[in-house]
């Protein structure tokens, strides 16, 4: 089999090995999905409004290799809110002392 289908033999064994890595690993592979879109949301809100920057730069300061769906910036209430790999996650200022802080998923 194997000197028949040498190529073939070769991606059974790495789809073996990926099997072995990602099973005890799955708890973290399934936070992955909510890290994109929090992470997005508090550090643009921070970026923002903590430390007073302009939108244009914040988006640049928090652009990933994963990208994001979307990103809306409410500046009347002063709140972000973050989609990327299908979830979405805001985050709002809540004063000089407190910052932003996410928000729990409505």
């Amino acid at each position: 089999m194997i000197r028949r289908h040498p190529i073939l033999s070769v991606l059974a064994l790495l789809l073996i090995l990926l099997l072995a890595w990602a099973w005890p690993n799955r708890v973290y592979l399934q936070a992955f999905p909510d890290i994109i879109g929090a992470y997005t949301a508090k550090e643009y809100c921070s970026c923002r409004y903590v430390s007073g920057n302009p939108a244009a730069y914040c988006e640049g300061y928090v652009a990933q290799y994963v990208p994001i769906s979307s990103l809306r910036d409410d500046e009347s209430a002063k709140r972000v809110t973050a989609s990327g790999l299908g979830r979405t996650h805001s985050a709002a200022w809540l004063g000089e002392r407190q910052g932003c802080q996410l928000l729990p998923n409505e």
